[in-house]
């Protein structure tokens, strides 16, 4: 990994940072976002979605049993209060070694404490022609968790997409970027608001945006 973009003093173990990790290849990646089941919970279809969680147990992941996503209205005013179901990722991508790295750095890098739970949203937002794509409909927004990794997997014919971080709703914000494959960028999310800019195509054809992120703790409560 290359030295971080920035890092604020925090009573948090980050504030936020860029990172490009030089040793993950995203590449190994890419056929699993091809099978994403749309997110009914978001109107338009634009959106297509997976999710499981883990914990760290010495040098391994443990996949952790099957439940939902609930966030209040007060971090997500779209979706808020509603019991959120989701497929879970891919046994065969849980499995590759490329995976297991890339939730170790967010976990190393955080600090997190070995009971510590981690969520992975696979996404994929699609736009066209016709229609945009947008990856945060809630607007700017908190997850209501302790720390969030948005890394980038891939982005195809797509313009826009550019992640801002604020400290304020209200004021402008102290970070914009455009995440390029291969890229993770860190948050505290008790001290950053984020939100990801529309997508639309650079041609007439649908465009793509494959992350993965990463929340602890995972949100995600027992059924």
């Amino acid at each position: 990994m290359t030295a971080a973009l920035d890092r604020l003093e925090s009573n948090y173990a980050i504030s936020f940072g860029l990172e490009r990790i030089n040793s993950l290849e995203t590449s190994k990646f890419r056929k699993f976002f091809n099978n994403l089941p749309v997110d009914p919970y978001i109107k338009g279809g634009y959106r297509q979605r997976r999710l499981s969680h883990f914990q760290k147990f010495e040098n391994d992941l443990i996949q952790l049993p099957h439940g939902y996503l609930f966030q209040s209205r007060d971090y997500n005013p779209v979706v808020g209060d509603v019991k959120r179901e989701f497929s879970e990722l891919d046994r065969d991508l849980i499995a590759l070694d490329e995976f297991k790295k890339l939730i170790f750095e967010f976990s190393n890098y955080c600090k997190l404490k070995p009971e510590a739970s981690i969520g992975v949203h696979q996404i994929r937002t699609v736009c066209s022609p016709e229609s945009f794509g947008n990856p945060a409909p809630e607007g700017i927004h908190r997850d209501g968790c302790d720390y969030i990794g948005i890394v980038a997997i891939d982005r195809q014919n797509i313009k826009g997409g550019e992640t801002h971080l604020y400290l304020n709703k209200k004021e402008k914000p102290i970070f914009k970027k455009v995440l390029n494959p291969g890229e993770l960028l860190l948050l505290n999310d008790r001290e950053h608001f984020h939100f990801t800019t529309s997508i639309k195509p650079v041609i007439e054809a649908e465009g793509k945006r494959d992350v993965f992120v990463i929340t602890s703790p995972s949100l995600i409560l027992d059924f």
